[in-house]
């Protein structure tokens, strides 16, 4: 069961949800950035830039929160988020590697 700011544990990761929460190419930059950064970054959420509204914003980082794949932690006026890296390796091994070396180039770029 989820904890109280909806976590799951790691023995309720389910891979379709991590699946579904990475299909998005806003959250999957926010865990490919996540991924290539050291183990005790913590970053706030708009802090990734994205360009959408607060509440998309907000809408994003709960899916990701949900799939299991960051905890978030309010920080005063805004809320932070970790990549939960030990726990998704545990449940899905290389599965971050694969999102950091892999994310799609933004649209035009060629690579």
């Amino acid at each position: 069961m989820p904890d109280a700011e909806g976590h799951p544990t790691v023995e309720e990761f389910d891979f379709q949800t991590v699946l579904k929460a990475l299909s998005d190419p806003l959250r999957y930059h926010v865990i490919a950035t996540l991924a290539r950064q050291s183990e005790d970054v913590e970053r706030t959420c708009t802090s990734f830039g994205l360009p959408v509204s607060k509440s998309t914003r907000t809408h994003h980082f709960r899916v990701l929160r949900e799939a299991g794949l960051v905890r978030q932690v309010d920080r005063g006026n805004s809320r932070s988020a970790r990549l939960r890296r030990e726990e998704v390796e545990r449940r899905f091994p290389g599965l971050l590697r694969l999102v950091a070396e892999n994310e799609p180039l933004p649209t035009g770029v060629e690579g």
